[in-house]
């Protein structure tokens, strides 16, 4: 399993710098619904989706086909109905009152643009271009 971990960040940091920031930004990011799962349901959820699901489904994709753009399906499939529960309790986040309100709004942020271009990225995968 350390293989398949140090291969993947060997990947990433491969690749662009903007993806290897964005994907350690993101990592911050979800990193930070341990302590808020604490007192928020909202958190508890993202940190399930965020860093069990996808990364599951993620490391499954990566071991059997390695970095390639289908990897974006571990974020869809964890992601969409996450993405659809926070957006259905917005009224609850208290963004204005609370830090965690604000760490929730910017996570919903940081998803939705995360999958602007998972979705394409598996698209195009489906449609045969690889890499």
């Amino acid at each position: 399993m350390m293989d398949l971990l140090s291969s993947f960040a060997a990947d990433v940091k491969a690749g662009p710098a903007w993806v290897y920031y964005w994907v350690n930004f993101m990592g911050f990011v979800f990193m930070l619904s341990i302590p808020f799962a604490f007192k928020r349901s909202e958190a508890r959820w993202i940190l399930l989706a965020s860093l069990v699901v996808a990364p599951i489904i993620m490391f499954s994709l990566y071991h059997k086909f390695g970095y390639q753009r289908i990897l974006g399906w571990g974020h869809i499939i964890a992601w969409t109905p996450l993405l659809v529960y926070l957006w259905k309790r917005r009224n609850m986040w208290q963004v204005k009152e609370t830090l965690s309100g604000k760490w929730i709004a910017l996570t919903f942020a940081v998803m939705l643009f995360s999958l602007a271009f998972d979705i394409p990225d598996v698209v195009r995968y489906a449609l045969g271009e690889r890499g």
